[in-house]
Formats: structure tokens, sequence, C-alpha cells
């Protein structure tokens, strides 16, 4: 099909010029009487028209050379390679169109990009949910065999019941965090960062482990001048030092300590919470935030290994980090940065 239009274009071409000679030459017979002077005029007009017709032949093969550089720009983006014949740095109508094709090409491939990222987050996500929910749905489908076919005390069935209860509320809470999970890394959540006080943010926090802590007979001290402000998200900071808290309230022995320091740190607001508790191996230190991950001194209490990764994920998101510092036997002390 183009080449039929390449032919036809040039008998085009062709038919013009001999058109327009043919017209001047009509009139310079008919207007000019001289005979040399007609010769001329007429030699003058065959001469610009083989030029015309010559120099619409280059333009044309200026034009066919045009398209098929930019067709081949093409069908190696299409074949996901780098294009050959691509010189970025060369001050053409050809490398200029090249380079917006290349600038859609990497916008359009990190899309791909993005979205498959999207799909292993999502599958990640369904297979940790089918692996973790399976434990409690057993232990409740056995507990719940138990008492329809067997006659129990009042007493036994309240056992069993407590139990199943328990059971329940790790699946609420685990779901509950793996939907905060999924909404962070998807970025299905905006963050609402603003210039804040921070012991309002602590107190928060301290809310929802303070009647565990009373239990155990811990004692929780706060170090944090009211004056303090950073930039952050005060709910979405205070699950983060939530989860750091129950995680101290969680590992340290009974009759232990709990602190929360707060105190500026060049460009960021730094805030310890130091207990001492069973403490951690340092070649740990980074496994600790991984998703689902339980130490074997950490497997016999009640957890799902979600709390650290949801609470790195939280404050990485507002541009700050988490590091942590250990002695096995002594106590631990995780550091939370937060932008000033």
């Amino acid at each position: 099909m183009g080449q039929r239009i390449d032919r036809v274009m040039r008998w085009c071409t062709l038919a013009a010029g001999v058109m327009m000679f043919t017209c001047f030459a009509y009139v310079v017979w008919v207007w000019v009487p001289r005979a040399d002077i007609r010769a001329a005029l007429l030699g003058l007009c065959g001469g610009l028209c083989v030029l015309g017709l010559l120099w619409s032949l280059w333009q044309r093969r200026q034009l066919c050379q045009f398209t098929d550089e930019l067709c081949r720009t093409l069908d190696d983006l299409i074949a996901e390679r780098e294009p050959a014949d691509y010189f970025p740095y060369e001050d053409t109508l050809t490398a200029r169109i090249q380079g917006k094709f290349m600038q859609y090409y990497d916008l359009m491939s990190e899309g791909r990009r993005q979205s498959r990222q999207d799909k292993q987050v999502i599958q990640e996500l369904v297979s940790d949910i089918s692996h973790q929910v399976k434990t409690p749905i057993a232990n409740l489908q056995m507990f719940m065999g138990i008492l329809q076919s067997h006659e129990l005390s009042s007493e036994k069935r309240g056992e069993f019941l407590d139990t199943m209860a328990g059971q329940i509320n790790k699946l609420d809470f685990l779901l509950q965090s793996l939907i905060k999970m999924s909404r962070l890394e998807t970025g299905t959540f905006t963050l609402h960062m603003e210039k804040a006080n921070l012991y309002d943010t602590i107190a928060q926090a301290l809310n929802g482990i303070w009647a565990r802590a009373e239990a155990k007979k811990l004692t929780l001290s706060v170090e944090c001048d009211d004056s303090i402000v950073a930039r952050h998200d005060g709910k979405w900071t205070a699950e983060a030092l939530g989860n750091l808290l129950d995680n101290a309230v969680k590992y340290t022995p009974e009759g232990g300590r709990i602190s929360i320091r707060v105190r500026p740190w060049q460009f960021y607001t730094r805030v310890d919470i130091e207990d001492t508790g069973i403490g951690i191996p340092k070649e740990q230190y980074n496994e600790v935030f991984k998703r689902f991950w339980r130490s074997e001194a950490a497997a016999a209490k009640e957890g799902v290994g979600l709390g650290l990764c949801l609470a790195q994920e939280i404050i990485t998101r507002q541009r700050g980090y988490i590091s942590v510092k250990s002695t096995v036997g002594v106590g631990t002390t995780f550091s939370v940065y937060l932008l000033t």
C-alpha cells in the first residue's frame, strides 16, 4: 500500500511539472512575439521545471527516510529494545521526535512496572492472608466441633468459648493490620503531614498500651517537652509509636521499665522508646521489620509479626526512618526520626 501511494505521488509530481511547463509555454508562445526571446524563456522554464522536479524528488526521498527512521524507532520500542538509530545529542527533527517517543516510552514503562509491582503486592498479601488465617480458623472449627459433639461442663464450655474469642480477636487484629499494610503499600491513603505537637501524639499512642503495662506492673516514663513539634501525621504516627510500645510491653518481663524520650536531632526530631525486655541479637536487626517475621525467642508470645513492619512503613512514608539498638537480656531501644 505504501509503495503504491509513493508511485502515485511520484506521477502526480511529474504531471504537475508537465502541466506547469505547458501552461507557461503556451503563455510565452502567445504573448511573446520574438522567437529568440521565446526560446530563451522556454529554455529557462524548462530548466526551472527540471530543478523543481529534482528538488521535489529529493524532498520526497528525505521524507521517506525520515518516516523510515521513525518507524524503526517505534518498532524497536514496541519490541522493548533500545533504538539502534537514536542519536539524542543531534540537533535534528528526527532526533527531537525520537526523544519525545523515548519520553513517552519511559512513562509507559514506568506505568507497566508500577502495575506489575501492585499486582505482586496484592498477590503477596493474598498469600500472607491465606497462610496466616489457616491456624485460627482450624482452631475455631476444632473447638466448635467439640462443643457440638460433646457434653461439657459449664466451666469447660466457658474455657472453650474464651479460647474461641481469643482466636476471633487474633483474626480481627490480623485482618485489620493487613488492611493497613495494603493501604500503605498501594498508596490508597493520604498522609496529612503538618507541624504538630509530639506530646499529644505520644499520649495518643500510650492510651493503647496503658492497661496492659499496668497489668504487668511495668514502669512507664515520658520525657517530652510540650513545645516540641515535628512534621507528621498525628493519627498514623500514633499508630506507629503504639506498635513499638506494644512490642515493648509484650517482650518486657513483669516489673520492667519502658521509657520514652523526645529530643531534637540534627534535621530530625528523635523519639527513643527504650525497654528492659529480652533484647534482639544484632544479626536480626533488619529481620524484625519484615512482614510476619518472628524470632524463636518471641514465638511463645502472642502476635503475628506485623507491628514493626507497619510502623516502619508509616514512618518511611513520612520521609523519616527507624533504627534499633539492643543487647540480649538487657533491653532494646527503637529510635524514630521525624522531620522537623
